[in-house]
């Protein structure tokens, strides 16, 4: 065999194309959006590389457009998650023992294909079947998940050229095995590349996996395993499962061959999750990692010195890009009385202009949420914020699901600091504003950091340095992701890396090294050249 130390350069960020009116991308985009309504979708499991049909289907529909029929997908059952978990097995050997080169180059031919032939594809599914307009498409099932895979390959390059030091008469060395057994990947609807990475990053690092998709993202998930199909990924490696969350899990978290989960999705199902695979944990043949990001109550905290425009942009883009339904979107935000009114202003002015419809009229900002479920909590939070006395709308707050579930992107103002809106994830495209007194901003600070379990993003908004250094400091622990002068969203691989502590999440940070650490069981190797051929040392001697 032919050997070399194989080098893939640090990868520079896919560009995120206009689609402006005139642009080639807007055009391909468009015809893509028309095929795919034109078509009803029958969409399979991928098992062990086959598509496995179950005829017990599950409809594919746009949250922007309930009454149309996008497909139908193949629901399975306990017994499709058991076929899952022993394709994987039988896939191990030969994936593991597979070369980095050969592994990473089909992931790296997959980002190849979804940033050029695929990339209409990838953004119409998700389009479609999420509800993302053009833009908030594009970041995300383009640029994002191309990412992630290349991002990924450099970041486990340097990782296997991590080495330990050698003394004299020896040579150390360090190999990076996966872990022993299967991997479960569960992934949300929010982010096709979210639901993209979860299972490539563990399968790069030479695992295997039973990837169980959110139903709501099904449309685009069978589209990343068509692209990982045709990039060369073997049968067996990702296994794609329409099951139920409980069923997956009550078949998985008891196999002896669980591994570890990569997780993104509520935090009650996440800790739900942790409590069984403790309740299993005599059964593995390891401890399994858990990894996992959850839920989030992110902030914005305007000070005095801050610069209303930027407060009430930074408002305006955190809260209701993509209706809310971000990890990491602005759901609370802490405004100085000195310039409450002028924000006040600009919110109203800038929600009164966005565009709400259907993702196939690129002039909408916003879409829909994500379905009859999601629209009807959204709506609770709504109606109770009218009836309290604490609370007033400031604008929005209408909804209506006759066509699709809309619901008009809402400020609430809040007297009561702990009100339930300032409180609880929501989920959607509604922001709580609560005025503090200018002169208040160290208390406000304690509020910002003990009102939420949650610790995922947030932001600080100041010209003055010395309160953003304090603010900084002070909110070390509220944010994993911690933003200055900017909405709390956005992250971007390789610049941001993402995750949050608290009751967010297990902060693995994907879109770095660290998340991939995760998949890895190091094995030390020493080897001696000299060996001693006499126990004896030589302090025993006599002088």
């Amino acid at each position: 065999m032919h050997h070399g130390t194989f080098g893939y350069p640090h990868p520079i960020n896919e560009p995120v194309l206009s689609y402006a009116p005139g642009t080639p991308e807007r055009s391909r985009l468009k015809a893509e959006l028309a095929r795919l309504k034109s078509e009803v979708a029958e969409v399979p499991m991928v098992i062990g590389g086959k598509n496995v049909e179950t005829g017990r289907l599950g409809d594919l529909r746009p949250p922007h457009e309930h009454g149309h029929l996008l497909g139908r997908y193949h629901q399975g059952g306990a017994e499709h998650v058991e076929q899952a978990i022993g394709a994987a097995l039988k896939a191990k050997a030969d994936w593991a023992n597979l070369s980095f080169e050969n592994r990473a180059n089909i992931f790296l031919r997959a980002a190849d294909l979804i940033a050029s032939k695929y990339r209409p594809l990838m953004n119409a599914t998700t389009m479609l079947g999420q509800s993302k307009n053009a833009f908030q498409a594009e970041i995300d099932s383009a640029c994002e998940i191309v990412d992630f895979l290349r991002f990924n390959v450099h970041f486990l390059a340097d990782i296997y050229r991590e080495q330990p030091i050698s003394g004299p008469q020896m040579h150390n060395r360090m190999e990076y095995r996966p872990l022993e057994g299967f991997v479960l990947a569960v992934t949300p609807f929010n982010f096709t590349a979210i639901a993209g990475n979860l299972p490539t990053s563990a399968a790069m690092c030479g695992n295997v996996v039973v990837w169980k998709p959110a139903n709501t993202q099904i449309y685009s998930a069978q589209a990343i395993m068509h692209v990982l199909r045709e990039a060369g990924l073997p049968d067996g490696v990702i296994n794609l499962v329409y099951a139920s969350g409980p069923t997956v899990g009550e078949v998985c978290f008891r196999h002896r061959d669980f591994a570890g989960v990569h997780f993104t999705g509520s935090t009650g199902v996440f800790q739900t999750m942790w409590k069984t695979i403790g309740e299993n944990i005599a059964r593995y043949r390891s401890y399994p990692r858990i990894v996992g990001e959850t839920g989030g109550k992110d902030f914005v905290l305007a000070h005095a010195s801050a610069d209303p425009d930027v407060v009430a942009t930074a408002l305006l883009r955190g809260a209701f890009e993509y209706q809310g339904q971000k990890c990491s979107a602005a759901s609370r935000a802490y405004v100085p009385a000195s310039m409450a009114s002028a924000v006040r202003d600009r919110l109203v002015a800038g929600i009164e202009s966005m565009k709400m419809g259907t993702v196939e009229d690129f002039s909408n900002f916003v879409n829909a949420v994500i379905d009859e479920k999601s629209f009807d909590s959204i709506q609770a939070y709504i109606e109770g914020a009218k009836a309290s006395p604490d609370t007033s709308i400031l604008v929005g707050g209408q909804c209506d699901k006759s066509v699709g579930y809309f619901i008009r992107p809402t400020v609430i103002e809040t007297v009561n600091p702990k009100s339930t809106t300032m409180c609880e994830e929501i989920f959607g495209p509604v922001l709580t504003l609560f005025v503090y007194d200018d002169a208040k901003f160290e208390e406000t600070m304690d509020l910002v950091d003990g009102t939420s379990p949650y610790a995922l993003t947030g932001a600080v908004i100041a010209q003055d340095r010395a309160v953003v250094e304090r603010a900084t400091r002070r909110l070390a622990d509220a944010a994993g992701n911690f933003y200055i002068n900017d909405k709390p969203t956005g992250a971007v691989v390789g610049q941001q890396p993402f995750g949050g502590a608290r009751g967010s999440g297990t902060n693995d940070k994907a879109g770095s090294r660290l998340n991939l650490y995760r998949w890895l069981s190091a094995r030390t190797i020493k080897e001696t050249f000299v060996p001693p051929t006499d126990y004896r040392y030589p302090f025993l001697q006599e002088p």
